[in-house]
């Protein structure tokens, strides 16, 4: 059978690429074929701990950063793919949330996706292929599906998804595919900002507290970082060539 993820001989963006899905997208792009991948992450440690079998130009600093953005555009001339994917969690009711966390959670998670994409965007025009290339937004079910406790993550998730589908009918001209997906719980390190997980951690650990929030779930689980790069590559390659504004919900029916 035709393998139809195939990124031989593509370059591709991934933010948030030192852990969790971000480095699960970088692993599988490099493993499927990937010539060349930028990936962008505040933790250089990180980086530098991913084994991948291709070039890899690491660029380490904040996705809210405007100046990063401005110094790596004229690079990602070549770009055919992008996975915005870096992120915070947000943790807070409204009427208790503070305008500074407010804030922090809004500048990653909203604008540093903002500046990703105009980045991605920018890059895939200038590539020159008739084929364009396509993006995919990391959202949240917590976009879709309102959750009390996450003030500033919920409306940022909820913002980025409408974000792919604006760039996605802009783009659809120039052959380039903008989508989003929506994961619910995910094993990644992304819970350890909040006070109530970190408590439960401490009483009962980090395994059986993800064992109990997952009961929330129709599945009885939290998904793996693999799970979802799996996902985003099918959306990011050829094999999803008609699918476009997107915002494909993978939570293990936590929406339902």
């Amino acid at each position: 059978m035709t393998i139809l993820k195939d990124f031989s001989g593509r370059t591709a963006l991934v933010t948030g690429a030192a852990s969790g899905i971000g480095a699960a997208c970088a692993k599988l792009l490099s493993e499927r074929g990937a010539a060349k991948l930028f990936l962008v992450d505040v933790d250089a440690e990180g980086l530098a701990a991913l084994d991948l079998e291709c070039e890899v130009e690491a660029v380490i600093g904040s996705v809210a950063d405007e100046a990063l953005w401005e110094d790596l555009t004229p690079k990602l001339s070549g770009l055919d793919h992008a996975v915005v994917n870096a992120g915070v969690g947000g943790f807070g009711t409204i009427d208790e949330l503070s305008f500074d966390e407010w804030r922090r959670v809004m500048a990653i998670n909203l604008d540093g996706a903002f500046l990703t994409l105009r980045a991605a965007l920018r890059g895939i025009k200038a590539n020159g292929k008739e084929t364009g290339g396509s993006v995919v937004i990391t959202g949240s079910s917590t976009g879709v599906k309102p959750v009390p406790g996450i003030g500033p993550y919920g409306p940022a998730k909820a913002a980025v998804a409408h974000m792919a589908r604006i760039a996605a009918m802009e783009n659809a001209p120039a052959n380039i595919r903008v989508n989003a997906i929506a994961p619910g719980g995910v094993d990644t390190a992304i819970w350890e900002g909040g006070e109530d997980f970190k408590r439960s951690v401490e009483a009962i650990g980090r395994e059986e507290t993800l064992k109990r929030m997952s009961k929330t779930t129709p599945n009885r689980r939290f998904a793996t970082s693999e799970e979802m790069a799996g996902t985003i590559l099918y959306m990011l390659s050829d094999a999803g060539s008609n699918i476009t504004g997107h915002v494909l919900v993978s939570d293990g029916g936590f929406t339902l």
